[in-house]
């Protein structure tokens, strides 16, 4: 072998070597690039879940500002705290108006387009009715009279709120009424959060907060998108046949199977009809697809009052919005 060749395979060794090293930093910085991070935690009565890919340090950073949107969020909303926006707005909208932050008005005006829109389907004053069949407070195991029904439902109606656009503020009309931002609060927190995690340089994960999901616009590495399946509301350890495949969407399914209570051996799920009084018993469930998560959130408890006609209204009014609507499987004569 010649000196020419043996500096020939010498060099075609370091060569190869070098490559080698190249490679794995890559593959190393590939990896970094797209690790997995999650953060599971309770908050606004329930579970919230951040999963992100992307360089640590990066996730860490959109995982706490996330967090923080959503602890805004309670700061402004929290009816179980007498020192939050929302509650000192109910102790004193009655007497005079409230003027209310930009953030909550904001809020406020998207629910009131809800209630327009769905004809009084969606209303955040129904928290009377709540009230009265033991949602928020301890009822007895008998059912509301229709008396008690009909007073509370004098105290329903977000019509009988009173808007001054100019001034930012809101008075109630009626004494005893209240607002309840259940329905579109945490879809808000969602898209605050999912706003904040692209601050960070987050764009691949999932933001879930109870079942109200943001689906970032990046899938996860190595997949074209995200594989999402819906709750069997009759058995809930199931998933529906049907899986979904999507990116860069929000997500929020509204069903009486989750929250409910029981009145004389009976179950009353959590979503109210305002225009009856009465909580559902429908037994079903269902799933909007959304661009934005504060209106699949509204639109799924509009939708579960007012039916099909409303999901096809909902479908052709806003862009991008897609209904599924589960029912009950009949019985078995």
């Amino acid at each position: 072998m010649t000196n020419r060749t043996r500096y020939g395979i010498a060099l075609g060794l370091v060569l190869l070597t070098v490559l080698v090293l190249l490679v794995v930093r890559l593959a190393d910085r590939t990896a970094e690039r797209n690790a997995k991070f999650e953060r599971t935690f309770p908050v606004m009565g329930t579970v919230a879940k951040f999963t992100f890919y992307g360089p640590p340090e990066a996730a860490r950073e959109a995982a706490d500002r996330a967090g923080a949107a959503f602890d805004r969020v309670v700061e402004l909303c929290n009816l179980y705290d007498s020192g939050s926006e929302l509650s000192r707005l109910n102790a004193k909208a009655a007497e005079e108006p409230f003027v209310c932050s930009p953030e909550l008005w904001y809020l406020l005006l998207e629910a009131r387009k809800a209630y327009l829109f769905s004809d009084g389907a969606f209303d955040i004053t129904a928290k009377p009715l709540m009230d009265l069949w033991g949602f928020y407070r301890k009822r007895g195991d008998t059912l509301p009279s229709r008396q008690e029904i009909a007073e509370a439902q004098a105290k329903v109606g977000l019509d009988k709120a009173s808007f001054d656009d100019a001034a930012r503020s809101v008075k109630f009309t009626v004494p005893g009424m209240s607002f309840d931002l259940g329905g579109i609060a945490k879809g808000y927190a969602v898209d605050r959060a999912a706003e904040e995690a692209g601050k960070a340089g987050i764009r691949r994960g999932v933001i879930d907060l109870g079942g109200n999901l943001r689906l970032l616009p990046k899938p996860p590495p190595g997949q074209e998108a995200y594989r999402v399946g819906i709750r069997n509301p009759q058995k809930r350890s199931e998933l529906l046949d049907d899986v979904l495949e999507l990116c860069d969407v929000s997500l929020s399914t509204s069903g009486d199977y989750e929250r409910f209570v029981t009145i004389g051996g009976r179950r009353y799920g959590h979503i109210m009809n305002p225009v009856t009084g009465l909580p559902t018993q429908d037994g079903g469930s269902v799933t909007v697809i959304a661009p934005s998560a504060l209106l699949a959130d509204w639109l799924s408890t509009a939708v579960f009052l007012g039916g099909e006609e409303l999901a096809r209204r909902a479908e052709s009014a806003f862009s991008g919005v897609a209904v599924i609507i589960t029912r009950p499987e009949p019985e078995k004569p």
